[in-house]
């Protein structure tokens, strides 16, 4: 495994994850909320974050996390496995909450300096949602872009523990 996306439900623990994985396979590990949101949570244009996402994926070795639909043609093709977090609402919801309080002063590691943690009504609607059509977009990008990928679905925090265990650097 040289290349690992992680993607699912905001407040899954994707950054966490990725963070872990980078350290126990000893990848680099690439966070696209940090690429994506500019100081002010101002995000850049279309055109240059496709870009910036290519260029990311083209490298040899990453761990990299965000979900961002648009841009999983360029980064399914050249995974090596993919890690669904897939943990139930209330948990996502929460971890969401929690973040946001332990975040409050110092913002997120993974995030661009200058953007605040913040904890908006769009944000906790989008989590609620994600079990329908985001889920269901991203099974049909891994199916036209990289049908073959493996994929790891990981459905509680003691599953990801778990797989987190189990995997190694060898």
């Amino acid at each position: 495994m040289r290349r690992i996306l992680v993607v699912g439900s905001g407040g899954a623990g994707k950054s966490t994850l990725a963070r872990q994985l980078g350290e126990r396979l000893a990848l680099p590990v690439i966070h696209l909320d940090r690429h994506y949101w500019q100081p002010g949570w101002v995000a850049v244009d279309a055109a240059r974050w496709r870009a910036t996402v290519d260029r990311l994926a083209a490298g040899d070795a990453w761990v990299m996390d965000g979900n961002y639909g648009s841009t999983l043609d360029l980064r399914l093709p050249r995974a090596d496995l993919l890690v669904l977090c897939d943990l139930p609402r209330l948990v996502c919801l929460w971890a969401a909450v929690r973040r946001r309080w332990r975040y409050r002063a110092t913002g997120r590691p993974d995030l661009h300096p200058g953007c605040p943690e913040r904890l908006q009504a769009a944000f906790l609607r989008w989590i609620l949602s994600y079990p329908g059509r985001p889920r269901a977009h991203l099974l049909a990008a891994i199916a036209v872009h990289a049908p073959r990928l493996t994929v790891v679905r990981l459905r509680s925090r003691r599953e990801v523990r778990r797989w987190l265990a189990s995997v190694s650097g060898q």
